[in-house]
This record gives C-alpha cells, structure tokens and sequence, in this order.
C-alpha cells in the first residue's frame, strides 16, 4: 500500500500499522485508489475546508461511497468498525462496477446477530470475497490489517 501510494505513513520513517484506521483514512485510500482528483466540498458538519482528507470525504460522499450520521456528520476521526469497513468497501465495489453478487455465508458466526441490519448483505459480500472471515474463536474480523483488505480490494478490481 505504501508502494502504490494508497497509504502514507504518519511520519517520513514511520507506518503505524498496528495504529486504529479512521473512517477518513478509508476514504482517502478509496480516493487515491480511484485515481480522482475530483474536488466536490462535503456537506457533513465536521469536516473542515482545510482538512487533508476533506477532497476525500465530499468525493466519496458525492458517489455514495461514504455516508454521515444521523446527526450530519461524518465521524472523520472515528475508528472504522469492520460493518462500517464492509459497507464501504462494497459501496465501493459498487461504484466501480464490480460484481457484488458473490456472497458468504455469515450465519454460522458467533457473533452474526451484530452485525447491523445495514450492513449485512455488505458483511456477506465481504466474506465471500475473502476480504473479512472469521477468527480463531468464530467470530467475524478483518482479514488481518485494513492495508491488507484493501489490497485484497484493490485485486479484486483487477488494478
């Protein structure tokens, strides 16, 4: 990811993988994935005109890759939960015209009736497309670092 460009470290020397990805981070390296430079201003109530992710946010916003909180916000700086992190990534696939119809199965996960409503069909995809499967004690995760699903995206594209 580094290497391609779709990730950039937190400092000249340092990558921080074991560091919490925020949902502004997913959509910068969806940003940088596509190769847009398109500049569309983000309507949410917390995303500042000078933010380094700001062309980020309004480009995902504006192709419904990303979507806010009911309170218009957006949650820049809030951790990515993994039904988040499938919903974006399918919205994504989506977006580029990927099939989507390859699902997995997720009923037989311990932890399946948490996953939100919103994000079922996205957390189905996800796992059929082996970017999320499950743990050591049955319960659904990312498929290791959310460099390594979104390389696992970014194969998937064929790019």
């Amino acid at each position: 990811v580094l290497e391609s460009g779709l990730m950039v470290g937190v400092s000249a020397d340092r990558f921080a993988p074991e560091e919490t990805v925020s949902r502004a981070m997913v959509a910068a390296v969806l940003y940088r994935l596509s190769g847009s430079q398109e500049d569309r201003f983000p309507t949410f109530l917390d995303v500042p005109g000078d933010a380094w992710y700001r062309k980020a946010v309004g480009w995902a916003s504006a192709n419904g890759v990303v979507s806010g909180y009911e309170n218009g916000c957006f949650g820049p700086n809030d951790p990515v939960t993994r039904e988040q992190l499938a919903a974006i990534l399918y919205r994504y696939a989506q977006y580029r015209g990927l099939d989507v119809s390859q699902t997995g199965s997720i009923g037989g996960f311990a932890d399946n009736s948490s996953v939100s409503g919103y994000a079922r069909t996205a957390m189905a995809w996800a796992n059929g497309a082996g970017l999320i499967s499950g743990m050591g004690d049955n319960t659904l995760a990312p498929r290791g670092q959310a460099a390594v699903i979104l390389m696992g995206l970014d194969k998937l594209a064929g790019l």
